[in-house]
């Protein structure tokens, strides 16, 4: 790209367990509205490699530099694509970060379980659910209950292997990063968010929100996700690359 031509960071959002790419519906409108390109991937929430591969599928099509975000399990996943070289930033938002030859279920495990944890049960082929009581008192408790329950009705189930698939290198460790906290949170421990912040060494917002912060205070998630964008912009225009200019 000459230096002549603008340009921002794409963004890539990644969601979690028992969700798909529409939890983000509140969050893309605002990142558009700064002219920034926007896509949601899809997880098959299968295998952490499978949802990595779908995860890299978005980050092929895309122009770099890109700001992945992750909610929930969706850190597991952006910890490992984010490897990818056109990954200039990491946003965590309630997620899970583990560290290299560690998975999810490590993290999980380390901290006194949450109450939504209490709510999952496995079907016959396997699979994992949240229930709908999960969802309305300990997932999404501060959204509207007909909303939280919509959530409950089209949640897919998430795979087996999944909390216990081991991350092989961390892009965190690598990459400037910032953490979202969910202080209300029942779903992920909000002793292992504050946790990771601090391991991550992320720079770090703490919101009043459920597990849901992402549809329930959508305007401050994007927030921190502009906040990344620009950081990034200002490194690429930094280092004469490209040079940031307002939206089109």
């Amino acid at each position: 790209m000459s230096g002549s031509q603008t340009s921002k960071p794409s963004v890539v959002l990644v969601h979690g367990a028992w969700g798909d790419g529409s939890g983000w519906r509140k969050v893309i409108p605002l990142l558009m509205a700064s002219g920034i390109r926007v896509h949601a991937v899809q997880n098959p929430t299968t295998s952490l490699a499978e949802d990595v591969r779908a995860t890299r599928r978005i980050l092929d099509i895309v122009d770099g530099p890109v700001v992945l975000v992750g909610h929930s399990w969706g850190g597991t996943v952006i910890t490992e694509a984010g490897n990818d070289p056109k990954v200039a930033a990491l946003v965590y938002v309630a997620a899970f970060a583990p560290n290299a030859g560690q998975s999810t279920g490590d993290q999980v495990a380390a901290f006194p379980a949450p109450p939504g944890l209490g709510q999952v049960s496995a079907d016959a082929l396997g699979g994992y659910w949240m229930s709908r009581n999960g969802w309305v008192t300990c997932v999404a408790q501060d959204l509207p209950e007909d909303e939280a329950a919509t959530l409950f009705a089209l949640q897919p189930p998430l795979g087996s292997t999944t909390f216990s698939d081991m991350v092989t290198k961390a892009a965190w460790a690598d990459l400037p990063n910032w953490y979202v906290i969910s202080q209300n949170d029942r779903a992920v421990s909000v002793e292992l968010q504050h946790h990771l912040a601090s391991v991550l060494n992320a720079r770090t917002t703490t919101l009043d929100a459920s597990h849901m912060s992402l549809l329930s205070k959508p305007d401050a998630v994007a927030a921190v996700i502009l906040e990344a964008v620009a950081e990034v912009c200002a490194t690429v225009g930094a280092a004469g690359d490209t040079l940031i200019g307002s939206p089109s």
